[in-house]
């Protein structure tokens, strides 16, 4: 299983850490062992001072593929759901100050968290989706993924010229404007629409 991340998708996110629009999708990855297993508790990293959310709209590759045309992309995910890339943002600027690669911030243990995943059907239309992050029962990020500078199956057929894409592997697709830091004790709550699909503690 493997986990994809596309950085810089939105405009606004983008602006917000001073970064340039990308021409193409900027992809990196996590681990495995980033992934936060359902009932596991996330501990704040002792490596950094300053933890930042970044909330996204998750799918989940159902389908092993190499050199996917962008017309049959959709045959290749068959799920949904929001998660959170935890960042190390101090860790990282230092990092890209050096002209360093940046997966100590990015890729650490249990820094993916993805909700419960929810099949897609015909009346959930991807390219207008909305999404949000709660931080304490309060509204700190909320996203539309109309407003994705690459879409879904744009990503997907990016991906797939470089990797093969297999079942089961998570494509993170980028996090609107909003992101900040968190504590330990706050609570982090992720929504598709309406619907909460994440909770998770900063112990």
């Amino acid at each position: 299983m493997k986990i994809f991340c596309i950085g810089r998708n939105y405009v606004e996110h983008a602006k917000e850490l001073g970064n340039s629009l990308p021409e193409e999708p900027v992809v990196f990855m996590k681990p495995k062992s980033a992934l936060l297993q359902s009932h596991t508790p996330f501990y704040y990293p002792e490596f950094t001072n300053e933890l930042h959310y970044e909330v996204e709209l998750v799918i989940r590759i159902s389908k092993n593929g190499k050199y996917i045309q962008r017309k049959h992309a959709s045959d290749y995910y068959n799920a949904v759901s929001v998660g959170i890339d935890f960042t190390a943002r101090d860790i990282q600027n230092e990092l890209k100050e050096k002209g360093l690669p940046w997966e100590k911030a990015k890729a650490f243990d249990n820094s993916a968290v993805v909700g419960t995943m929810i099949e897609l059907k015909p009346d959930i239309d991807l390219k207008k989706v909305e999404f949000s992050l709660k931080k304490n029962g309060e509204l700190v990020q909320s996203g539309k993924s109309e407003l994705m500078i690459f879409s879904v199956d744009d990503i997907v057929t990016h991906l797939s010229k470089y990797f093969s894409l297999n079942i089961g592997d998570f494509v993170f697709t980028g996090t609107p404007a909003g992101v900040g830091e968190c504590v330990v004790g706050d609570k982090l709550e992720g929504y598709f629409g309406d619907q909460k699909v994440l909770e998770v503690e900063v112990k």
